[in-house]
């Protein structure tokens, strides 16, 4: 009984451990910024309630406005399906928030059936391939964006990462929820060696 109380103890100490490593590893990736030219922006969706999208998510949508006007990209992918008693899709009220910026409606796609990064990803994966195009600058929150990008690199989506410059979760306990969050979910996927 003792020898299994100590395992017990080792084994909670190394995951511990593992998920301080992981936590680190997050922070130090949300840095990472790629401004290369590249067919799509995908952005990952971060909700809406009532209809009304959330200022997460309107960062992430600013972003992806940026880097068109900046003609790092060519189309924008907005991501995100329907939540419960929702008529209309997170991507589409991002799309409309888009076009009253001036991101012209032809050079917006869309994907109305994920609820999760992974999802996101794999459909936006799938807009890729249906119009020949190759590349892409992920966009999300940065603490996001060590997850994305390797959701997203399973995917097979050829990409480099463009985290929000700004983000809502600007002060310290918002950022290590956040963080806590990530890491929790990053451990998970590593720990059963998928995501």
């Amino acid at each position: 009984m003792k020898r299994l109380k100590k395992f017990i103890k080792y084994i909670g100490i190394l995951l511990l451990l593992f998920m301080i490593f992981n936590s680190i590893r997050i922070y130090r990736y949300s840095f990472e910024y790629s401004a290369k030219k590249s067919d799509v922006a995908i952005v990952l969706g971060a909700g809406t309630h009532d209809g009304i999208l959330s200022p997460v998510f309107i960062e992430r949508i600013e972003h992806g406005i940026y880097l068109y006007q900046n003609q790092l990209i060519d189309k924008i992918i907005f991501t995100g399906g329907k939540g419960e008693n929702q008529e209309i899709s997170d991507s589409d009220l991002a799309k409309n928030y888009a076009i009253e910026k001036g991101i012209p409606t032809k050079d917006i796609l869309i994907e109305e059936y994920s609820n999760y990064t992974y999802e996101n990803l794999i459909e936006a994966k799938g807009i890729m391939d249906s119009l020949n195009y190759s590349s892409a600058l992920i966009v999300s929150d940065p603490l996001h964006m060590k997850r994305s990008m390797e959701l997203a690199f399973q995917t097979g989506i050829k990409c480099e990462p463009s985290p929000s410059k700004t983000s809502m979760y600007r002060t310290i306990i918002p950022k290590l929820k956040f963080l806590a969050y990530e890491t929790f979910f990053y451990t998970l996927g590593k720990l059963s060696f998928q995501h």
